[in-house]
């Protein structure tokens, strides 16, 4: 589990202002439930989704997530995973495919985050922002993520990785507004994905 508590150059939450939010939302929880239930509706309400909010600059690192209040749902997902990890739960990095219009090419990877929790394992949450027609929620056992996987291209990738996928961190690495980062979305090709 060391990998997934650990501080990185993307997830930084040895940040000093990442680390002051991850203890001010250990503070107001009262169980693990509680802490994880906090900061992910922190980062989920408080941090602005780029392309809902037509927010610049392109961020990436969780340090530049808090600090910018804004990011596409990969840059979000580091700063969850920077916030748990700060307090100790060990959090994991994960990702849909998924068509960018209402079904067939071209796709894109989604961002979202999987938790271990003492009493479930292994949970996936998504801290995207919620809007009409996305509704995420923090239910274990239950998931209540953005979106579900709705056509034969689209997918469920089923690892969890300590740190992001570099072709996610190529593309916010590479451009400076919300707009060109959504005319360059990040994708994997499908022989690339595990079967399911």
């Amino acid at each position: 589990m060391r990998r997934y508590l650990s501080s990185s150059r993307y997830i930084d939450f040895d940040n000093p202002e990442v680390l002051s939010v991850a203890r001010r939302l250990k503070a107001s929880a009262g169980s693990e439930s509680d802490l994880v239930r906090a900061c992910f509706e922190f980062v989920r309400d408080e941090i602005e989704h780029s392309v809902d909010f037509k927010r610049n600059p392109v961020t990436c690192k969780a340090s530049d997530v808090l600090r910018f209040r804004t990011g596409y749902c990969y840059a979000k997902s580091h700063l969850l995973a920077a916030l748990l990890r700060a307090n100790g739960v060990p959090t994991g990095l994960c990702y849909q495919r998924l068509s960018t219009g209402d079904s067939g090419a071209p796709y894109c990877l989604h961002g979202l985050n999987a938790v271990y929790l003492k009493d479930e394992g292994w949970y996936r949450l998504d801290a995207r922002g919620n809007k009409p027609g996305v509704d995420a929620r923090f239910t274990p056992p239950r998931e209540a993520l953005a979106f579900s996987i709705s056509e034969p291209h689209e997918r469920d990738l089923p690892e969890i990785w300590a740190e992001p996928l570099p072709v996610v961190v190529e593309v916010l690495e590479r451009y400076d507004t919300f707009d060109q980062v959504l005319a360059n979305l990040p994708d994997v090709e499908l022989a690339e994905l595990p079967v399911k």
